[in-house]
Protein backbone atom coordinates (compact mmCIF):
# COMPACT_ATOMS: atom_id res chain seq x y z
CA UNK A 1 0.00 0.00 0.00
CA UNK A 2 2.65 2.48 0.95
CA UNK A 3 3.79 2.23 -2.54
CA UNK A 4 0.80 3.46 -4.08
CA UNK A 5 1.21 6.71 -2.09
CA UNK A 6 4.69 7.45 -3.16
CA UNK A 7 5.41 10.28 -5.63
CA UNK A 8 5.09 8.75 -8.93
CA UNK A 9 9.14 9.61 -9.61
CA UNK A 10 9.91 7.40 -6.99
CA UNK A 11 11.13 3.87 -8.83
CA UNK A 12 9.24 2.00 -6.05
CA UNK A 13 6.18 3.68 -6.98
CA UNK A 14 3.30 1.63 -7.81
CA UNK A 15 0.18 3.39 -9.96
CA UNK A 16 -2.99 1.92 -8.28
CA UNK A 17 -5.52 0.40 -10.69
CA UNK A 18 -9.43 0.16 -10.13
CA UNK A 19 -9.50 -3.65 -9.38
CA UNK A 20 -6.60 -2.85 -6.79
CA UNK A 21 -8.44 -0.32 -5.06
CA UNK A 22 -11.42 -2.10 -4.82
CA UNK A 23 -9.80 -5.46 -3.17
CA UNK A 24 -8.36 -2.51 -0.72
CA UNK A 25 -12.12 -0.61 -0.02
CA UNK A 26 -13.31 -4.08 0.07
CA UNK A 27 -10.53 -5.43 3.10
CA UNK A 28 -11.18 -2.18 4.68
CA UNK A 29 -15.04 -2.32 4.90
CA UNK A 30 -14.33 -6.20 6.37
CA UNK A 31 -11.90 -4.38 9.22
CA UNK A 32 -13.77 -2.05 10.15
CA UNK A 33 -17.24 -3.82 10.01
CA UNK A 34 -16.59 -7.30 10.07
CA UNK A 35 -16.80 -10.56 7.80
CA UNK A 36 -19.98 -10.69 6.10
CA UNK A 37 -21.82 -14.17 6.42
CA UNK A 38 -22.18 -15.43 2.89
CA UNK A 39 -21.19 -14.25 -0.36
CA UNK A 40 -17.88 -12.71 -0.06
CA UNK A 41 -17.25 -9.32 -1.85
CA UNK A 42 -15.59 -9.51 -5.07
CA UNK A 43 -13.80 -6.81 -6.38
CA UNK A 44 -15.05 -4.61 -8.93
CA UNK A 45 -12.36 -3.85 -12.40
CA UNK A 46 -14.31 -0.64 -12.72
CA UNK A 47 -14.80 2.20 -9.94
CA UNK A 48 -16.65 5.46 -10.09
CA UNK A 49 -16.12 8.07 -7.64
CA UNK A 50 -19.80 7.12 -6.23
CA UNK A 51 -18.82 3.68 -5.60
CA UNK A 52 -15.55 4.69 -3.78
CA UNK A 53 -18.08 7.03 -1.44
CA UNK A 54 -20.13 4.69 -0.59
CA UNK A 55 -17.46 2.21 -0.15
CA UNK A 56 -15.94 4.41 2.29
CA UNK A 57 -19.03 5.17 4.15
CA UNK A 58 -20.09 1.51 4.53
CA UNK A 59 -16.18 0.80 5.99
CA UNK A 60 -16.62 4.08 8.45
CA UNK A 61 -20.21 3.21 9.68
CA UNK A 62 -20.81 7.09 8.71
CA UNK A 63 -24.70 8.39 8.57
CA UNK A 64 -25.45 11.34 6.15
CA UNK A 65 -25.09 14.28 8.95
CA UNK A 66 -21.53 12.88 9.40
CA UNK A 67 -20.23 12.88 5.89
CA UNK A 68 -22.27 15.96 6.00
CA UNK A 69 -20.39 17.28 8.88
CA UNK A 70 -16.69 15.88 7.43
CA UNK A 71 -17.91 18.13 4.19
CA UNK A 72 -18.30 21.29 6.47
CA UNK A 73 -14.78 20.13 8.47
CA UNK A 74 -13.43 21.32 4.91
CA UNK A 75 -15.29 24.25 4.12
CA UNK A 76 -17.25 22.65 1.38
CA UNK A 77 -21.06 22.50 1.77
CA UNK A 78 -23.30 19.40 0.86
CA UNK A 79 -27.56 19.08 0.74
CA UNK A 80 -29.03 15.60 2.26
CA UNK A 81 -30.40 15.48 -1.23
CA UNK A 82 -27.25 16.07 -2.99
CA UNK A 83 -25.14 13.46 -0.92
CA UNK A 84 -28.45 10.85 -1.25
CA UNK A 85 -28.31 11.57 -5.14
CA UNK A 86 -24.25 10.28 -5.08
CA UNK A 87 -25.17 7.06 -3.09
CA UNK A 88 -27.79 6.03 -5.19
CA UNK A 89 -27.75 3.39 -7.69
CA UNK A 90 -27.34 4.43 -11.56
CA UNK A 91 -30.33 3.47 -12.82
CA UNK A 92 -32.06 5.23 -10.32
CA UNK A 93 -33.71 8.82 -11.36
CA UNK A 94 -32.52 11.17 -8.59
CA UNK A 95 -29.00 9.73 -9.14
CA UNK A 96 -25.92 12.16 -9.82
CA UNK A 97 -22.43 11.22 -10.58
CA UNK A 98 -19.94 12.30 -7.76
CA UNK A 99 -17.55 14.54 -9.32
CA UNK A 100 -13.85 14.43 -8.04
CA UNK A 101 -14.02 17.91 -5.90
CA UNK A 102 -16.95 15.70 -4.06
CA UNK A 103 -14.64 12.64 -3.61
CA UNK A 104 -11.40 14.76 -2.71
CA UNK A 105 -13.46 16.92 -0.36
CA UNK A 106 -14.70 13.82 1.46
CA UNK A 107 -11.54 11.93 1.99
CA UNK A 108 -9.95 15.34 2.99
CA UNK A 109 -12.51 15.36 5.96
CA UNK A 110 -12.05 12.14 6.90
CA UNK A 111 -8.77 13.05 7.08
CA UNK A 112 -9.05 15.53 9.15
CA UNK A 113 -11.44 13.63 11.23
CA UNK A 114 -9.55 10.55 11.58
CA UNK A 115 -5.76 11.38 11.66
CA UNK A 116 -3.94 11.08 14.43
CA UNK A 117 -2.78 14.79 15.22
CA UNK A 118 -0.20 13.52 18.24
CA UNK A 119 2.55 12.58 15.54
CA UNK A 120 5.45 15.02 15.33
CA UNK A 121 5.91 15.27 11.68
CA UNK A 122 9.85 16.83 12.39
Amino acid sequence: MSDWLKKEEDPLYIELNDQMLATFLNGLIILKRGKREGVQMIAEKELSNNLILRKLKIAFDLKTDEIIELFTMVDKKISPHELSAFLRSPEQKQYRPCNDQYLRNFIHGLQVKFRDNTIDPA
